[in-house]
C-alpha cells in the first residue's frame, strides 16, 4: 500500500504596506515609485549601479517582492526563499558610503543604515553590503552586519 504525502500550500505573504507608483519611493530618493524602484521591480530596467540595486532591494523589503528579491541576489548565495517577518515594517534607508559599484565597475560595496519597527518597536540594521555583475546585471552578495 502506498502513502500520500500532503504537501501543506506555503502561507500566505504578510500583507505589505501600499506604495502607489505615483506615491514616494521608499528608498528615500525624491522621485516617485512607479519612475524610481518601482521600474526595476517590474522588470521594466535593471539597476545601473550597486547603489541603485541596494536601494531598489530595500524597496523591494517594503513592499515585500520575493520575486525581486531573488532574481537580483547572487546565485551562488541566494536562498530559496525570503521569509518576511509579519512584524517587521521598513521604515527608512540611508546610505553612508559606496565604493566601486558603478556602470565601470565589476564589484561594488554600499554600507547603510534600514530603519524598522518590529511589533512597535524601532531599530535599525547597519550593513556593509557587496555587489557583483552576474551576466552584466547587478546582485547582492552578501554582507556583514556592522554597529
Amino acid at each position: 500500500m502506498s502513502r500520500r504525502t500532503s504537501r501543506s500550500p506555503k502561507p500566505a505573504a504578510p500583507s505589505a504596506p501600499a506604495v502607489r507608483p505615483d506615491g514616494p519611493c521608499p528608498c528615500g530618493l525624491p522621485a516617485a515609485y512607479g519612475a524610481c524602484c518601482g521600474r526595476f521591480h517590474s522588470g521594466a530596467a535593471a539597476a545601473p549601479t550597486a547603489e541603485l540595486l541596494m536601494r531598489s532591494r530595500y524597496a523591494a523589503f517594503v513592499v515585500r517582492d520575493e520575486p525581486y528579491l531573488l532574481r537580483t541576489w547572487a546565485a551562488a548565495t541566494r536562498p530559496r526563499t525570503v521569509d518576511f517577518d509579519p512584524a517587521m515594517r521598513w521604515t527608512g534607508l540611508e546610505i553612508h558610503d559606496t565604493t566601486d559599484g558603478t556602470l565601470f565597475h565589476t564589484t561594488g560595496t554600499v554600507t547603510f543604515t534600514a530603519r524598522y519597527t518590529h511589533g512597535g518597536e524601532p531599530g535599525a540594521l547597519h550593513e556593509r553590503s557587496r555587489f557583483t555583475r552576474e551576466d552584466g546585471a547587478w546582485v547582492y552578495v552578501d554582507g556583514d552586519i556592522t554597529d
